[in-house]
């Protein structure tokens, strides 16, 4: 079953039609890779899915009961989000504002899906040290934790591995990896297109001139094998 059906979809930013008439899906468990060019309108693409700009055409169709607001989103970190000064505890709970519904206080439930969520990434011990103190592979778990809290169908990452060394982004994607086996469908944006065409099953690529979607070897056949 697709979790998200898009068709037909042209949008842009600025008054600026950027993509035409796209198409393509994430069905559940799936691991699609969106690459491109910069300012060719993949992160425009993620606030599309999201909810948080509207297309200029086309349908967006969510299945299996997804919602955009159940979505796990990982976006870039910047400097300010780094040290930002919460504990890992609070950052893992916020995933679930989403569900909060008119309420303004988290529920036992809640706080039993953070504490399942911060095991699940091996962070539960960190619970109640300061975001600010932690590694960046270990900042890295807690947002991922956070996502789990939003829902564990679908996670979209935006350049998850920007900014981070060698060795945080090869644990980066073993998570991911891991998380995808388990179930979860994931949506990932990167500049990596050597490890994202091992790591995904299927590839989007946005250009200003030709998109292209497909399965990982059909990009390759596509592409003549120049890579």
């Amino acid at each position: 079953m697709a979790l998200i059906d898009v068709k037909e979809l042209s949008f842009g930013y600025d008054n600026v039609e950027i993509i035409k008439k796209l198409s393509f899906k994430v069905d559940e468990g799936d691991y699609l890779c969106v690459i491109g060019e910069n300012g060719v309108g993949k992160s425009t693409l993620i606030k599309v899915l999201l909810g948080l700009k509207k297309p200029y055409s086309g349908t967006i169709e969510f299945g299996d009961g997804l919602k955009p607001h159940e979505t796990g989103y990982l976006a870039q970190q910047t400097l300010v989000q780094k040290d930002f000064p919460a504990t890992v505890r609070e950052i893992v709970l916020s995933g679930c504002q989403g569900s909060l519904g008119k309420g303004f206080f988290y529920k036992a439930e809640h706080k039993k899906l953070a504490e399942e969520s911060m095991k699940r990434m091996n962070i539960y011990e960190l619970a109640d040290k300061s975001y600010r103190e932690l590694s960046g592979g270990q900042q890295q778990r807690v947002l991922f934790a956070r996502c789990l809290c939003a829902t564990k169908k679908l996670i979209v990452l935006d350049e998850p591995s920007a900014s981070l060394d060698r060795e945080t982004t090869k644990e980066m994607y073993s998570i991911i990896r891991k998380l995808n086996h388990e179930g979860t469908a994931i949506v990932m944006i990167s500049h990596d297109i050597e490890t994202a065409l091992t790591e995904s099953k299927h590839v989007l690529m946005l250009n200003d001139h030709e998109n292209f979607y497909g399965t990982v070897s059909e990009y390759k056949e596509w592409k003549g094998g120049n890579l």
